[in-house]
């Protein structure tokens, strides 16, 4: 009997396509990530033929965001975080100041409401931590100082996100849009609480919810969650070993959301963390790994299902400025930020790559802001075909970086050489000069992991 089935039709389509036009661009040397970006396009809704289900691509996609930002905090400890604030926090605050501004003007310029031009700007603010931890991965740059400052930057982006989704539904009447009723425990603070209104009423439950998480998972979670994995290793059985990290990963995940409000992401990232401080946080990460790359093939997917190509003939020079903003403006704000703020110019270069590009909760902050009505349906069209220009630009930054360093270690190399065939500068020179790489920070080296799990 014949039955539908949309769930794994979406997985056929998603994965076998994403195989061979991933294959196509090995073979042309593109980046994996445009043939995962193009399959997405040929079984999207603006192409003809199959269309896969597109909210079930989604959450699919979800899922590997929560498990590769899981394998985030498996790479970071607390004070790894405590580390880079002082760069990381002003840095990203300055940065997403920057970018919204420089999409207000796009949105004045395109005649949206200034609502519009503000949602406009917060989405083109926040780069992709997906896309980011895939350059930091190839490059072997996670545990460095400079990827923990990158992942830190955008940490503070994704914080700063979760309480701009909060708030733009009760600010919606106000941005231009359809006008959202205050939820019923807002309502209840802002009559309890003297001269505090609704939105400041859903600000104060935002920031105690997100702060109670926090505690909770610094008190309690960083005691319990190694102590679960340890018990379940002395069991000596891999699945279930394997099946308790995936159970808390996911389990964080959706109790920070469900609970306190704050995102799959940033639950997923806390859950990690945690679990970094025991001994087998590094079997945890290879029992993942595969999961996690799967389902981040996924969301790049379902990027490219949402790129409408009838936008490259309508709004050409909305989808350039759109662009310019992405991988120019906020590449040069972070670059002078990281400078001003007293770092080097590898640490900048770095930083400003990163920014380069958009993703994931752009997508949620614009999504959510044509359902509103407060931007107009074109809006949506430019962040998703400027986030998917962005993502193939993105690797290509990465390698004139890798570049740039491959020239400057053979430069120290050949004056290393110079100085040892010189016998009158030999003695002033070391017998030995070569680049030291960054080295990772004492709380993120690796840990002895414990003998895995038996079979």
């Amino acid at each position: 009997m014949p039955h539908e089935t949309p769930l794994i039709t979406t997985l056929v389509a998603g994965f076998g396509l994403a195989f061979l036009f991933g294959l196509l661009a090995q073979r042309l040397k593109l980046p994996l990530i445009a043939g995962y970006l193009v399959a997405g396009v040929v079984i999207g809704p603006f192409t003809p033929g199959y269309v896969a289900d597109l909210g079930l691509a989604s959450e699919l996609a979800e899922l590997g965001v929560i498990l590769l930002m899981f394998g985030v905090g498996l790479h970071f400890a607390p004070r790894d975080l405590m580390a880079v604030k002082a760069l990381a926090v002003p840095g990203a605050l300055g940065q997403i100041a920057v970018a919204t501004l420089s999409g207000m003007v796009v949105g004045w310029a395109m005649g949206w409401t200034l609502g519009a031009g503000l949602i406009f700007g917060i989405a083109l603010s926040v780069a992709s931590t997906v896309v980011l931890l895939r350059a930091l991965q190839d490059r072997e740059l996670v545990q460095t100082e400079k990827g923990h400052t990158a992942v830190g930057w955008l940490i503070v982006e994704d914080l700063v996100m979760v309480l701009a989704l909060v708030l733009i539904p009760p600010l919606a009447g106000l941005l231009g849009g359809t006008a959202m009723p205050v939820a019923q425990e807002a309502e209840i603070v802002a009559e309890v609480g003297i001269g505090i209104g609704p939105i400041a009423a859903t600000i104060l439950i935002t920031l105690v919810k997100a702060g109670a998480f926090v505690v909770l998972m610094l008190v309690i979670g960083r005691r319990v969650i190694p102590w679960i994995l340890h018990f379940v290793a002395h069991t000596r059985s891999r699945e279930l070993f394997r099946l308790s990290v995936l159970a808390i990963a996911l389990g964080v995940a959706y109790g920070a959301a469900y609970f306190f409000g704050v995102s799959f992401a940033l639950g997923a990232f806390f859950a990690g963390m945690m679990m970094s401080s025991s001994t087998l946080s590094q079997q945890a990460m290879r029992e993942t790994l595969p999961l996690r790359d799967a389902f981040a093939v996924l969301f790049f997917v379902s990027v490219g299902m949402l790129f409408n190509p009838a936008i490259l003939l309508t709004q050409p020079l909305a989808l350039l400025a759109t662009v310019a903003i992405i991988i120019g403006v906020k590449a040069a704000a972070g670059f002078y930020l990281v400078k001003a703020l007293g770092h080097g110019r590898d640490m900048a270069l770095t930083i400003a790559a990163s920014l380069a590009q958009i993703g994931e909760f752009s997508f949620i902050l614009i999504t959510m802001g044509a359902k509103l009505d407060i931007v107009p349906p074109e809006a949506r069209d430019l962040v998703v075909a400027g986030a998917m220009i962005s993502i193939l630009a993105n690797p290509l930054l990465f390698h004139l970086l890798d570049r740039r360093e491959a020239r400057k270690t053979e430069a120290l190399r050949a004056t290393a050489s110079s100085h040892r065939d010189d016998p009158a500068r030999r003695d002033d020179v070391p017998d030995e000069q070569a680049p030291t790489p960054d080295a990772p920070s004492a709380a993120s080296e690796a840990r002895p992991s414990a003998p895995p799990p038996g079979a």
